[in-house]
């Protein structure tokens, strides 16, 4: 496996990252496009940040899943956003990719060109699709496909193929949306610290 590239914002008053000779697995640049990931994330060794991607703080990129920004218009995660396992995202030229705060990607969720609200959650397996908006504290479910143009209001609950509105989330249900993101936080902080890999006799054990 070759090296990665990538430029890790460092702390206020401490020298750049990439002075450091930090290097990250599953990160790349391609061209002059060279992600750009704050040092409180986490990217799965198996997942990849192609290029023209913008990682803010304590977000993280897991297993299997692909960030892909080969095109002149960014894909942005925002402040403690998961990308779950097996999740794509990518960006078309002239259509930007952005992703709130605190926003959960679930398993195998594909993200294309669109635009999702703080707080929210892509359900597994869920489709949202270019120039597609959806608002803060919403809940795409599992398997919803968002098709293009189309505008998800705060608060929602998507379901269904096309998604269709349902029903407004309340209160409780908003906070729990929270509460999993922050739970991801403290996941990528232990992902980060205690990941490891394992030799073949690790493995075995005496019956």
């Amino acid at each position: 496996v070759g090296k990665s590239a990538l430029v890790v914002s460092s702390p206020p008053g401490q020298p750049p990252a990439s002075c450091l000779g930090i290097i990250m697995k599953g990160v790349y640049a391609i061209g002059s496009h060279v992600p750009k990931i704050a040092a409180s994330c986490w990217v799965a060794p198996n997942a990849a940040v192609v290029g023209n991607v913008i990682m803010k703080e304590r977000s993280s990129v897991w297993f299997g899943a692909t960030v892909r920004g080969d095109n002149p218009e960014p894909i942005t995660i925002g402040e403690r956003t998961n990308v779950q396992d097996g999740a794509v995202l990518h960006a078309d030229a002239g259509i930007p990719l952005t992703i709130g705060a605190g926003v959960t990607v679930g398993h195998q969720a594909m993200l294309h060109g669109c635009t999702v609200g703080d707080n929210s959650l892509i359900g597994i397996g869920a489709t949202v699709l270019n120039r597609s908006v959806v608002g803060k504290n919403c809940v795409v479910g599992a398997h919803a496909l968002i098709p293009e143009n189309k505008e998800i209001p705060d608060g929602s609950l998507v379901v269904g193929s096309p998604g269709k509105v349902v029903r407004q989330l309340g209160p409780e249900q908003i906070d729990a949306l929270k509460a999993g993101a922050v739970h991801y936080v403290s996941n990528q902080e232990w992902f980060k610290e205690s990941l490891r890999l394992v030799d073949e006799s690790d493995t075995q054990s005496k019956l």
